[in-house]
C-alpha cells in the first residue's frame, strides 16, 4: 500500500512540483489548498493552515478517503514584507500563524496516524533567510527560523517510533513570486548566488523526495540555494 502524502500549498510553485514528484515516486498524494482545488489531476482538500479547525477537518477527510497521512510536507507560507518600524501587528501575527504555528499544528495532527503506523516523514519548508536574515522580513525570517527549532525538537521526540523530521531551506526559486521582482533586484540577487541562477521548483522537489525515502536522516537542515547561504 502506498504512503499517503499531504502537501500543503501544493497547487503551485514548489508545492505543486513536490506533489507531482511524490506521485511519480508512488505516494498517494493529496494537496492542501485554501480553494480545495489542485491542478494536474491531483486529489485535494480544502485547508487553511492558519486555522486549527481547518487542519482538523482536512485530516479527518483525508483519513476517511485515503487512510492515515504518513508523509507530511508543510510547504504553505505567506509573506508580509516591510521594515519592522512599519510592520503592523497583523503582519506579524499572520505570518507567524501561517508559517510557523500552522506547520507545528499540522505535525501535531499528523502524529496520530504516524505513531500508529510506527513510521512517518515530516518535511518543513523553510528558507535560506532562516539563517542569513533579510531586511524587511523580520516576521518571515523569524517564522522560518522557528521551523528549525520545531523540527529538531520533534525529531528527538519521535525518532524512536521510526518518524523522521527534517527541514529544507530553499534559496530563490523561479516562481510567480520571484517573477514579480524588477531587473535590478534580480541582478543583485543573482550576484550573490555562486551557481548564478535561480532554482527550478523541480530541484526543490528532488530534495524533498530524497528526505521522504531516507530512513536515517532526521533533524537535518538541507540548503537548496545554489550556494547562497554556504551551508547555513
Amino acid at each position: 500500500m502506498s504512503a499517503v502524502a499531504l502537501v500543503t500549498g501544493g497547487n503551485r510553485g514548489i508545492g505543486l512540483a513536490t506533489a507531482l514528484r511524490l506521485r511519480e515516486s508512488g505516494c498517494t498524494v493529496i494537496v492542501g489548498s485554501r480553494s480545495g482545488e489542485a491542478p494536474e489531476g491531483l486529489d485535494a482538500v480544502r485547508l487553511d493552515v492558519s486555522s486549527p479547525e481547518s487542519i482538523t477537518a482536512a485530516f479527518d477527510e483525508i483519513e476517511e478517503r485515503f487512510g492515515a497521512v504518513t508523509v507530511l510536507i508543510a510547504n504553505a507560507g505567506i509573506t508580509r514584507d516591510t521594515l519592522l518600524m512599519r510592520m503592523s501587528d497583523d503582519d506579524i501575527d499572520e505570518v507567524l500563524q501561517t508559517n510557523l504555528a500552522g506547520s507545528i499544528r499540522l505535525a501535531r495532527r499528523a502524529m496520530k496516524g504516524m505513531l500508529r503506523a510506527k513510521t512517518g516523514r515530516i518535511v518543513f519548508v523553510s528558507s535560506v533567510v532562516w539563517a542569513l536574515g533579510s531586511a524587511g522580513q523580520v516576521n518571515y525570517a523569524a517564522s522560518k527560523a522557528g521551523l528549525v527549532g520545531a523540527a529538531r525538537s520533534l525529531a528527538r521526540e519521535v525518532g524512536s517510533r521510526g518518524i523522521t523530521v527534517n527541514v529544507i531551506a530553499p534559496g530563490f526559486v523561479e516562481t510567480d513570486m520571484t517573477a514579480e521582482l524588477d531587473d535590478d533586484r534580480r541582478a543583485a540577487i543573482l550576484g550573490g548566488i555562486p551557481l548564478g541562477r535561480y532554482a527550478q521548483p523541480s530541484e526543490i522537489a528532488d530534495v524533498v523526495d530524497f528526505l521522504v525515502t531516507a530512513s536515517y536522516v532526521t533533524g537535518a537542515v538541507i540548503p537548496v540555494d545554489g550556494g547562497l547561504g554556504m551551508g547555513n
